[in-house]
C-alpha cells in the first residue's frame, strides 16, 4: 500500500515491535513510549532515535501528534498499539484516543493488525525468549476520510472505537482459535 498509513495493532510484547517491522513490505516508524528513549544499550537509542516518535503516556504533547500527522502526509508507514501499553493478559485494552485523532488529522488509511504468540515467546516480566510459534494478521485497510466531525459526534473515539472493534475482530476470528 502506497503513501502514509497506520498500522494498528494489540501489544502483548516487547517482541510485538520488531515483529512488524520485520513483516512489514516497508520501513516502519513507530510511536513509543518516551522512556525507551533512554535506555542505556547504545543500539537501541539509536534504533528508537531513528524509527520512533516518543510518546509521553501521562501527557500527550500536540508536537507529538502533529509529528505523526507529518509524517504519515509525507508518506510514512506508522505503527501504532492504540492499547498505549501492553496488556498483562493477552485481552485489548480500552484504545486511546491518540490514534482516532491522528487518523483523522491525517487522512491515513489504517490497517488493523493482530499479533499472536509473542506472550509466549517473552511473556509479561520474563527475561528470556521462548521457543514458539508467532504471527502478524492484517485485516484489510480501513479508511474514515468520510466521516463528518459535525455529525458523528466525538469523532476521534468513534475512529479509536472502529479500529478496537477490528483488532478485536481478528482476535475472535485467528487468535482465538489458533490453538
Amino acid at each position: 500500500m502506497q503513501g502514509g498509513v497506520i498500522v494498528a495493532s494489540n501489544h502483548i510484547s516487547y517482541l510485538d515491535p520488531p515483529l512488524i517491522g520485520a513483516v512489514v513490505p516497508r520501513p516502519a516508524t513507530f510511536m513509543a513510549r518516551k522512556g525507551l528513549f533512554d535506555i542505556k544499550f547504545p543500539v537501541v537509542r539509536l534504533i528508537m532515535h531513528y524509527y520512533a516518535i516518543p510518546v509521553d503516556r501521562e501527557k500527550t504533547q500536540p508536537s507529538t501528534i502533529k509529528e505523526a500527522v507529518r509524517r504519515l502526509r509525507g508518506g510514512e508507514l506508522l505503527v501504532i498499539f492504540p492499547e498505549g501499553r501492553r496488556s498483562e493478559t493477552g485481552e485489548l485494552l480500552k484504545g486511546k484516543r491518540g490514534v482516532g485523532l491522528i487518523t483523522k488529522m491525517s487522512g491515513a488509511r489504517v490497517i488493523p493488525a493482530m499479533v499472536v504468540g509473542t506472550e509466549k515467546a517473552l511473556p509479561f516480566g520474563a527475561r528470556w525468549l521462548r521457543r514458539t510459534k508467532v504471527k502478524v494478521i492484517f485485516d484489510k485497510p480501513m479508511d474514515f476520510s468520510t466521516i463528518d466531525i459535525d455529525k458523528e459526534g466525538d469523532v476521534q473515539e468513534i475512529i479509536t472505537q472502529k479500529i478496537m472493534d477490528a483488532i478485536g475482530e481478528l482476535k475472535r476470528r485467528y487468535a482465538d482459535n489458533s490453538g
